[in-house]
């Protein structure tokens, strides 16, 4: 095979999709979590937050760098 026949996939889609699985657990951990822990801010839902955030970075790079 030539170079041009080649078809590499990014390190970006496997770095997307690592974030894509991580934001699941995190945000499939915070919203079931039986008794939220006792701390100060735990009004913020800072697990919520930053498995959304995780899941949603991790859709964006999945969709960007998919191998075509």
């Amino acid at each position: 095979m030539t170079a041009e026949h080649r078809h590499f996939i990014p390190i970006w889609f496997f770095i997307g999709c690592l974030l894509l699985i991580y934001g699941i657990l995190i945000l499939g951990a915070s919203i079931f979590e039986p008794q939220p822990p006792t701390v100060v801010l735990t009004s913020l839902h800072a697990g919520i937050w930053w498995g959304g955030l995780l899941t949603v970075i991790g859709v964006v790079y999945c969709l960007k760098f998919r191998p075509k």
